[in-house]
């Protein structure tokens, strides 16, 4: 039996100002044109346990299941192997594009936005975010979240760390220093800065480094396009402070995947981060994606052995009141 909702749980409450006409223009999906088969061709699905673990919680067998952010449709093909139905909700439509071309039986697609689906009040189990939530304002998203899903339903933001796990340290270590390099050319970038001042050497102790942290590169971010993200490691407190949701958790899994020191270097190349630099008209030698490309080969090279790859996944957890 359904239990009645209370009301306020359907109000907008914005932890940021926000203008959502932002997403008329370039802004966020604006940052995810040009590269997504690059992106479908490397990007991991979250780990096959997680989906009968979000069934249980919503205690349903198959459930209705709404993927938000649902890109080139990784995580919406994903859902379909336990889901009864999948609708993918994505903006963009260079992404939209490459996950209609690989259709999978139980999924639709459409274009709308986080925090306004167009779909019906109530009609799902389950609404995921895989490696998409930071992208989304999130007032408005978890409200949003909260209007689709039924009473018990489950709301899941799903991420992977980067870099992936590759067994070689100097190999993500070169992943790190090229993080750092992007970080402060995208903050330059976004001040309208060009040519040789933002080409110009990045010091160490670099204003836009303040905050730069690989478990939560979105923390206080300077893009360019007029991208805004929000942090990741505040996920899990938005979601349990909303009022929409009645239990919360955060869960993690391991998850090894194919390729080496390919993959390990094309992985770079599918960040929106590396993509927007390009799309700037700096080279792979101005953004330093060449010396982490020849780094990342020969630690491989000089490596004993390696494991292969994996990511670290974490899911941040509501069950909706």
């Amino acid at each position: 039996m359904r239990t009645s909702v209370n009301p306020r749980a359907f109000e907008i409450s914005h932890w940021v100002a926000y203008d959502p006409a932002v997403d008329a223009g370039g802004g966020n999906p604006g940052r995810f044109s040009g590269f997504a088969d690059i992106y479908d061709a490397n990007r991991p699905s979250p780990p096959p346990e997680l989906g009968p673990l979000l069934c249980s919680y919503a205690n349903v067998v198959a459930p209705v299941v709404v993927d938000l952010g649902s890109g080139t449709g990784l995580s919406s093909r994903w859902a379909a192997t336990w889901a009864a139905s999948v609708v993918g909700v994505e903006p963009s439509d260079d992404m939209r594009t490459v996950a209609e071309s690989r259709p999978a039986a139980g999924v639709t697609y459409r274009k709308a936005w986080s925090h306004s689906t167009g779909l019906a009040e109530r009609s799902a189990d389950v609404v995921l975010a895989v490696q998409a939530m930071h992208w989304m304002e999130p007032g408005s998203t978890l409200a949003e979240v909260a209007r689709v899903l039924r009473p018990g339903g489950v709301f899941a933001v799903v991420d992977a760390d980067w870099p992936p796990v590759s067994g070689v340290a100097r190999a993500e270590a070169a992943w790190a220093a090229l993080h750092r390099r992007i970080r402060v050319l995208e903050a330059r970038a976004a001040a309208g800065e060009q040519g040789q001042e933002l080409r110009r050497p990045i010091a160490d102790d670099d204003p836009a480094l303040v905050d730069e942290d690989l478990a939560d590169p979105h923390r206080n971010r300077a893009m360019p396009g007029g991208a805004q993200s929000w942090s990741k490691a505040g996920h899990l407190e938005r979601i349990s402070t909303s009022g929409y949701f009645g239990f919360t958790r955060e869960v993690m899994f391991n998850q090894a995947v194919p390729g080496g020191v390919e993959r390990f270097v094309a992985l770079m190349a599918s960040q929106g981060s590396y993509q927007a630099l390009r799309r700037l008209a700096l080279s792979d030698e101005d953004i330093g994606e060449t010396q982490f490309r020849h780094d990342v080969e020969v630690a491989f090279g000089e490596s004993a052995s390696s494991p292969g790859l994996s990511f670290s996944w974490r899911a941040r957890i509501g069950v909706r009141a």
